[in-house]
């Protein structure tokens, strides 16, 4: 049977000798630089995969999948467009909506927000919003009691609560004998929600629609018919379906084109912070070549002896391969099963981390996201523990091709 000394030799190389000490701290060096750099990058990849994931489902929980509007104006036959939209066996609900901007007043103090007129009993088929209420209720949006349901941080910086009465103002003005007044309402604050998204909980107010109608003055008008879909990525298919079967000139939008600059970009930051950490695992990968070196011109004597027992460059340049490619493969299951393990408690560690400290890492007033969400990718995972092993093996070709041209006499001379 064929023994495959080039692996026992490569092996015994890569233990500790008491001639050799540096060498082998180099060693375990390069296998702790790789194992952090591939924990680092599957950790950072997780945490952008779980920020990603996040922001899509709380965007699209508060916008939508995909719209239909009016070509021009406001949608009359809103009803009408929403049957023939549910006949699509792609689309999972469907909710009319008002949308415009205002002011909302309370004592003092004055903001700027998002007015959003919404049925609650159909709203809830299309946004989460009825199950991120913090308090009251969707159905408190009575049409004609003038409810209103503000965002938390709205509410907080309004020092709003439940049955305060805010003034909404509307950029239409109303002549009255006293001259051009700009358009305002008295309402009643009958809810709080918060989504955990600061632009949502900050800028956006609801309404029932028959309020805001009355408001916007648009008549039975709406601005458009908000969908939810069973798969959200089918969205742009389904747009271009329904823009091809509704009768009538709409316009049918989805949530890859309203956010699709967003989305390109967190795309864009993930893939830039894979090549970034990528030159961790790089730099440490060549200290192979450092380590090799060294082997080699410390082992001359060896490979020479091994060059007159009959030992060919081949086998030569294998044993140095292994002894590089052990590094390599020892250094990459650790910073698999590092980066494995952080990833998937680093939403458990971070909360722990801010009380040790006292202070809270994202801001929700700065950051879309106050938490630090992680998902796990095995995709991710193993393509980085590929680029790893390539790498540690890329590694280890010229230190083991040096190897396997040395000279037995040359290298005996002086033994």
């Amino acid at each position: 049977m064929h023994n495959p000394y080039e692996l026992y030799a490569g092996l015994r190389y890569t233990r500790a000798k008491r001639r050799n000490h540096f060498i082998s701290f180099i060693s375990m060096a390069s296998m702790l630089g790789i194992a952090i750099g591939v924990t680092a990058l599957i950790t950072v990849l997780s945490v952008m995969n779980g920020f990603e994931r996040e922001l899509r489902t709380r965007i699209l929980g508060m916008a939508s999948h995909a719209s239909i509007s009016a070509f021009r104006g406001s949608l009359e036959d809103w009803p009408q467009v929403a049957d023939s939209a549910m006949k699509n066996s792609s689309i999972e609900g469907v909710a009319p909506y008002i949308e415009g901007e205002g002011m909302v007043k309370v004592g003092g103090e004055l903001s700027g927000t998002l007015l959003r007129g919404i049925l609650p009993e159909e709203e809830v088929k299309v946004s989460d919003i009825g199950a991120n209420m913090k308090a009251g209720s969707l159905d408190s949006l009575q049409p004609g009691a003038y409810n209103i349901i503000l965002g938390y941080e709205l509410a907080t910086s309004l020092g709003a609560t439940l049955g305060d009465h805010v003034d909404l103002m509307i950029p239409q003005a109303s002549v009255t004998p006293a001259g051009v007044l700009p358009r305002f309402r008295r309402f009643t604050v009958t809810g709080i929600f918060q989504v955990g998204m600061y632009e949502f909980d900050r800028g956006l107010v609801l309404v029932h629609m028959k309020d805001a109608q009355a408001l916007l003055r648009l008549g039975e008008g709406v601005t458009g018919v908000r969908l939810k879909l069973f798969d959200l990525f089918q969205a742009p298919q389904v747009a271009r379906d329904l823009a091809g079967t509704l009768p009538g000139m709409f316009y049918v939008s989805d949530w890859t084109r309203s956010h699709a600059n967003f989305f390109r970009a967190v795309k864009t930051e993930k893939m830039v912070m894979f090549i970034i950490l990528s030159l961790i695992v790089g730099v440490a990968a060549f200290n192979i070549v450092s380590t090799l070196v060294m082997v080699v011109q410390d082992k001359q004597a060896d490979i020479a002896i091994l060059r007159t027992l009959g030992a060919t460059p081949r086998s030569i340049m294998a044993i140095f391969m292994v002894q590089g490619s052990i590094i390599g493969i020892v250094g990459t299951l650790l910073g698999v099963a590092g980066g494995i393990a952080l990833a998937l408690n680093v939403e458990s560690l971070v909360p722990l981390l801010e009380r040790l400290m006292g202070q809270q890492f994202l801001s929700p007033d700065v950051y879309y996201i106050s938490e630090l969400p992680s998902q796990l990718e095995p995709g991710d995972v193993i393509r980085i523990a590929g680029l790893s092993l390539a790498l540690g093996l890329f590694s280890t070709l010229y230190p083991a091709w040096r190897g396997s041209r040395v000279q037995p006499a040359e290298a005996l001379r002086y033994e």
